[in-house]
C-alpha cells in the first residue's frame, strides 16, 4: 500500500503515542512522516539495544523514540500511558503494537532455522530459497515444522517457491545443522532419537498476540488473544488503535492477514483523519 496523501492540516498539538517499537511500529512512524504529520510521535520501545532502524525514525524531528521504556499501563479515561519505570506520557490518539510472542520456548537451534510467523516473512524465505536452490543446484527439500495457519501459509509460499515440502506436527527437540554457511539447518531431530532430514528447515510455530497491556485497560480481545479491532483499526476504546501482530481481526492474528507496511499506511490514514478533527471541549457546568 502506498503512503497516504500529504497533509498538512493536522493539529501541530496532535500526540500520538506508539507502544510497540517492531516492524509494524516502525512502518506507521515511516508513513506518518511521509504524510508530513504535523503533531508528534512518540514511541515506548521495550528494547534496551539501538537498532538501526529505530535510530534512523528517532532523527526524525517529530519523533521521540523511549528505548528500554515500555509501556505498562494505559488510562483511557485521562488518555495517558506510563511506563514500567514510571514515566507518563499523554496522547491524543494511542497505537498500541506490541506484538506476538511464541507460544513455546524456542528450539535448541532455532536460530539457525528460517521462521515463519507473518505474512511478512515471506519475501524472506523466498530469498533464502533462491541461495539454497543456486548452492545445490536443484529443487530443495524442506522441513516444515507446525501447525495452525501460520504452518499452511508458509507451506504455499515454500511450494510457491520450488520447494518440497516436508510437513511435521511433532516438536523437535534439536536441529540439525547444515554442512555449509548456505545450508544453516538441515534437519531436525526428535525427543525419541528419530529425525528428519533434508536441505532447509521452517519453523511456523504457534504465537499468540501480546495483548496484556490492552486487556487490563478494558479494551476487548479475542478469545483465540489479540486485541479486537474494526476495518480502520479502531478498538473497542475510542482514541486507541492497534496494528502488527497484537491486533486480531475476526480472530485471526493481523500478521497474518495483512503486511506490515500495508496495515501500516491503512492506519495512518485514519490516524490523519482523526488527528484533524478538533477535540471537543468538556461542557460547561
Amino acid at each position: 500500500m502506498s503512503a497516504p496523501a500529504p497533509s498538512t492540516s493536522t493539529s501541530p498539538a496532535t500526540r500520538i503515542v506508539i507502544a510497540g517499537a517492531g516492524p509494524a511500529a516502525q512502518a506507521l512512524v515511516s508513513q506518518l512522516d511521509g504524510a508530513r504529520f504535523a503533531g508528534t510521535i512518540t514511541v515506548l520501545s521495550n528494547r534496551d539495544d539501538t537498532p538501526g532502524e529505530l535510530l534512523e525514525l528517532a532523527l526524525l524531528p517529530q519523533v521521540s523514540v523511549r528505548f528500554g521504556q515500555p509501556a505498562s499501563h494505559i488510562d483511557p479515561e485521562n488518555r495517558t500511558v506510563a511506563t514500567a519505570d514510571g514515566m507518563e506520557f499523554s496522547y491524543d490518539q494511542l497505537v498500541i503494537a506490541t506484538g506476538s510472542a511464541p507460544v513455546a520456548s524456542p528450539v535448541e537451534g532455532a536460530s539457525r532455522c528460517l521462521s515463519y510467523s507473518t505474512i511478512d516473512d515471506a519475501a524472506r524465505i523466498g530469498e533464502a530459497v533462491s541461495e539454497v536452490t543456486k548452492e545445490l543446484g536443484r529443487r530443495p527439500l524442506g522441513i516444515l515444522v507446525g501447525t495452525g495457519a501460520a504452518a499452511g501459509q508458509a507451506e504455499a509460499v515454500l511450494r510457491a517457491r520450488g520447494v518440497r515440502p516436508i510437513r511435521t506436527t511433532a516438536r523437535p527437540a534439536a536441529v540439525v545443522p547444515g554442512i555449509s554457511a548456505g545450508l544453516a539447518a538441515s534437519g531436525v531431530v526428535f525427543e525419541d532419537g528419530s529425525s528428519m532430514n533434508g536441505d532447509l528447515v521452517v519453523l511456523a510455530e504457534e504465537r499468540v498476540s501480546r495483548d496484556g497491556l490492552a486487556a487490563s485497560a478494558g479494551l476487548q480481545t479475542a478469545a483465540t488473544g489479540g486485541i479486537v479491532i474494526s476495518k480502520d483499526f479502531r478498538t473497542s476504546v475510542p482514541g486507541i488503535w492497534a496494528i502488527g501482530d497484537a491486533a486480531a481481526f475476526d480472530g485471526v492474528r493481523l500478521g497474518l492477514l495483512v503486511a506490515a507496511a500495508s496495515a501500516a499506511g491503512a492506519c495512518a490514514t485514519q490516524l490523519l483523519g482523526a488527528a484533524s478533527v478538533p477535540t471537543a471541549l468538556p461542557a460547561a457546568a
